[in-house]
């Protein structure tokens, strides 16, 4: 056999593309190092889906901060192996793909939407950290707000004292006086 390199394909005889011993290892090492890096970990089965069909799951993953990738399950174990995640490798039947974020609920909420209009894309379940969740557990995660929801409501509270005591502080003089003397009153009660 003749190959040009250490990452050369090779068919397999069922028509399948196989990959060679450096490239199952370069994989296994890529895979490895996601699950140390995220928090979350979801599993889909994605049975009959068209190219044009995974490309565009793909693409609204990538738009979410997320990514897809359909992995050999033999790999995925491998890559598994001595993670948090290792509860998931028995939802790794069939042809099986994975997606991972640093924000959970974005992967969730993409998943479960997509799952939606396709129903050939099946949610199997996933790992929040040592947390496996169900289908269920998945879709109630997509339900929980976004990180930068969360953020934005977060930076609001900060916010509105400040707001507060800058109107306060803005205030003419005699009214400051008046608040003063209210709070005052208030304590000396």
């Amino acid at each position: 056999m003749n190959r040009s390199g250490p990452f050369q394909k090779v068919p397999a005889t069922d028509g399948d593309v196989t990959l060679d011993r450096t490239e199952k290892r370069a994989f296994v090492d890529s895979l490895g190092s996601v699950f140390a890096q995220t928090s979350f970990v979801l599993v889909a089965q994605n049975k009959g889906l068209t190219v044009a069909a995974v490309d565009n799951l793909r693409r609204k993953m990538k738009a979410a901060g997320a990514t897809y990738r359909v992995a050999k399950n033999r790999l995925a174990t491998l890559a598994l192996d001595g993670t948090r995640f290792q509860g998931i490798t028995p939802m790794l039947k069939g042809p099986t793909a994975l997606a991972w974020s640093v924000d959970p609920v974005a992967v969730a909420k993409t998943a479960v939407e997509f799952a939606k209009g396709n129903e050939k894309f099946v949610i199997l379940g996933g790992a929040l950290g040592t947390q496996m969740l169900n289908v269920d557990g998945v879709k109630a995660l997509a339900e929980l707000p976004s990180l930068d929801t969360l953020r934005a409501s977060l930076v609001g509270l900060i916010q509105t004292p400040a707001t507060r005591i800058a109107g306060v502080v803005q205030a003419p003089a005699g009214q400051l006086a008046r608040v003063l003397k209210a709070y005052a009153d208030k304590e000396a009660a």
